[in-house]
């Protein structure tokens, strides 16, 4: 069989350009070897923000006398609440199957298997293509520690289906997936501990905004060990040991259950990719340019296959732009404001410059900076709880990255996204008319 674009993967890259190259007329193609929707959808973004939604509930509930509401007995049901996120998965994987249906789409489940750039195997059967567009997604990094394969650890798959909650956890890794999980597992009240090799949770987000998310997580009783390296893990009737080494000494954890959350890589062997002999950037991700193409011509990579940002909605971009190329028309992937949010409570978000990255690349920027408290739509929302709004502004007063710590920062940040891609200066976005009250005029407040 041949057709005009094959897609391997049906993850947030691989169903965007699959729906979109339907939509335009295109013969299409596309490979997934689980479920449609990949790691985002069925074992990551959709079932956690499930998961961490209705331990928000939980947690709201048995505060709502900040509200002058009076709830008598609040508890929760872990297998109910497992079965919710399980049927939340479903039916929003049937939806990616009907879109992609009614866009004439063919789909196969299997292993595909690249031959050459034209043509690809996948079973007995063998698939020609002028275009390629390889969507394969990434998967948990287990590093070598010594002993990790005596332990009987969770990765964030595990955790997600346990109907039984452990006494206490220790999560190695405090990157998003692991300050996420240390959220759900603390508001249900399970003792977590989280250990992070680097000198503060969240690499990537502003600093000062992920360590008052970490003071406010330590109030509520998590225990971190930053810049902490783990040497060796070993398993006792007791549950899990951590030993581990910092500026301090040696020491050790024991929890019940252990989490290995050190981070995600690109999927990158099992599916012939080493047949097409791209080039490769020195990290090892496949070298792409702005229109997602390869150094072969009629093959595009999208999603974490470029080591980019291993983010869904970077992906959904990537995967838009290279069907525009391959329908010769113009568009090119930007960069410049990919929002990164934590769904923690509160959640912090950041989109563009860190102080850090700006500081890092010499450019000269200033900081405004503002309490969320000057927001109405905050105050009436959030009893006796604050958090902080820091906008940094280049030399010509443009808006070059912005971090918010308070809720809802994950549906706010798209504001400052779309300033920093349209390149306003804060008076062109002082025009803007924002709805009042509403959390999202913080930004008009700061500048």
């Amino acid at each position: 069989m041949k057709y005009q674009v094959i897609i391997i993967g049906g993850g947030p890259a691989g169903y965007t350009a699959a729906e979109a190259a339907g939509k335009a007329g295109l013969s299409v193609l596309l490979i997934e070897k689980n479920n449609l929707g990949g790691v985002c959808l069925n074992e990551g973004c959709i079932p956690t923000k499930t998961l961490l939604y209705s331990a928000k509930t939980y947690d709201s509930a048995r505060h709502a006398s900040k509200y002058a509401v009076n709830v008598s007995e609040v508890s929760f049901d872990l297998p109910k609440i497992i079965a919710r996120k399980s049927k939340v998965v479903r039916k929003l994987v049937l939806g990616v199957k009907a879109k992609l249906t009614s866009n004439n789409v063919v789909i196969v489940t299997g292993e595909a298997q690249i031959i050459d750039k034209n043509t690809v195997r996948c079973g007995e059967e063998t698939y020609n293509a002028e275009n390629l567009i390889l969507c394969t997604g990434s998967e948990t990094f287990i590093p070598p520690i010594t002993g990790v394969e005596t332990v009987n650890y969770w990765t964030h798959r595990d955790a997600l289906d346990s109907k039984e909650l452990p006494a206490s956890l220790a999560i190695v890794g405090g990157g998003v997936i692991g300050m996420e999980f240390a959220s759900f597992f603390n508001s249900l009240g399970v003792q977590v501990t989280v250990i992070e090799m680097m000198d503060e949770i969240l690499g990537g987000m502003d600093k000062e905004l992920s360590a008052l998310l970490r003071a406010e997580y330590a109030k509520r009783g998590i225990k971190f060990l930053l810049s902490t390296k783990v040497v060796a893990l070993s398993q006792t009737e007791e549950g899990a040991v951590v030993s581990y080494e910092n500026a301090e000494g040696k020491g050790s954890v024991i929890a019940e259950k252990l989490l290995m959350s050190v981070g995600r890589r690109p999927v990158t062997k099992g599916f012939g990719l080493e047949n097409l002999n791209l080039d490769k950037t020195g990290r090892g991700a496949i070298k792409v340019n702005e229109k997602m193409q390869t150094s072969l011509s009629g093959v595009y990579v999208c999603g974490d296959l470029t080591g980019f940002s291993l983010l869904a909605h970077t992906a959904v971009r990537e995967a838009e732009v290279a069907v525009h190329s391959i329908l010769g028309k113009e568009d090119a992937m930007s960069y410049r404001a990919i929002p990164g949010v934590v769904y923690t409570n509160p959640e912090i978000a950041g989109v563009g410059e860190t102080e850090e990255s700006a500081s890092a690349k010499g450019i000269t920027y200033k900081v405004v900076k503002l309490p969320m408290a000057y927001s109405g739509r905050f105050v009436a929302e959030n009893e006796g709880v604050n958090g902080v709004c820091k906008v940094l502004l280049d030399e010509q007063e443009r808006i070059i990255g912005a971090h918010v710590l308070g809720n809802p920062a994950s549906e706010i940040i798209t504001l400052a996204g779309t300033a920093i891609e349209l390149g306003l200066t804060a008076a062109a976005w002082k025009k803007v008319v924002f709805p009042h009250p509403t959390v999202g005029e913080i930004f008009r407040e700061a500048l």
